[in-house]
């Protein structure tokens, strides 16, 4: 039996890198998983649904209010409840304070934060109904510790600690859990865009001197949507290979 075995999950920007790693994790381990993506490849959800367990696959834009509540509305019905809320969905748009403007900003803070926000606001009175859930925020070492060049991504990524924090705090009482993990320099193809002496840079400030795997970022959110960190609530997990250590 899996560790997800009877549970129901929603991830945003399941479609690939980290979130596609945890879509793979979650429906291995048993739970039937929805998850959201602005453009849905050709034979993804049928990939997905290997593993045994029902998939649900939603193109969304999660920065949209309305569209969030439209797509949980929908997994709700389907799935009849909702354990665990993965908000992954995120892009990047890097330049320094000095060269970045109001629109990098502006789409940054709505694409990674308000999709954070959009999606708990509409999952938190499912969870309170059901007295139990969590809630799992990808935030990233640039949100818990700033980065050049990433204003934006760090400010948003700092957002959704306090917004994880916060909801621990209020739903916690109702059963609701709620945490972020912290993902340090992991291969995706958000960093196979790095240039090679930027790559090299990070390489040699990182102890463990390798890059982390999206599967290891998915072992992680894999515990904290399992009842092995049943007490577990208003933490920041890093998965970063003690760069931050």
């Amino acid at each position: 039996m899996g560790l997800l075995t009877g549970k129901t999950a929603l991830v945003t920007g399941g479609s690939r890198g980290i979130g596609e790693a945890i879509v793979r994790r979650f429906a291995a381990e048993g739970a039937d998983v929805a998850f959201t993506c602005r453009h849905l490849p050709e034979g993804l959800v049928a990939d997905y649904e290997q593993y045994g367990t029902r998939i649900l696959a939603f193109e969304s834009d999660a920065a949209d209010f309305a569209a969030a509540h439209e797509v949980v509305a929908r997994v709700h019905e389907a799935f009849g409840r909702i354990d665990i809320l993965v908000n992954n969905a995120g892009i990047t748009r890097d330049a320094l304070i000095l060269r970045m403007d109001e629109s990098a900003w502006d789409e940054i803070l709505s694409a990674n934060l308000k999709s954070a926000f959009n999606y708990v606001h509409a999952v938190a009175p499912i969870l309170a109904r059901q007295r139990c859930g969590s809630v799992i925020n990808i935030s990233s070492t640039s949100g818990t510790h700033g980065n050049v060049g990433q204003i934006n991504y760090s400010a948003a990524k700092s957002g959704m600690v306090g917004l994880a924090k916060s909801v621990a705090k209020e739903l916690g009482s109702r059963g609701v859990r709620a945490n972020c993990i912290a993902p340090g320099l992991i291969l995706s193809d958000m960093t196979e865009k790095l240039s090679d002496s930027v790559k090299t840079f990070w390489l040699n400030n990182i102890p463990m001197h390798r890059w982390g795997t999206k599967d290891e970022v998915a072992s992680v959110a894999l515990f904290l949507a399992s009842d092995l960190s049943t007490y577990v609530s208003g933490q920041v997990i890093s998965c970063c290979g003690a760069l931050t250590a």
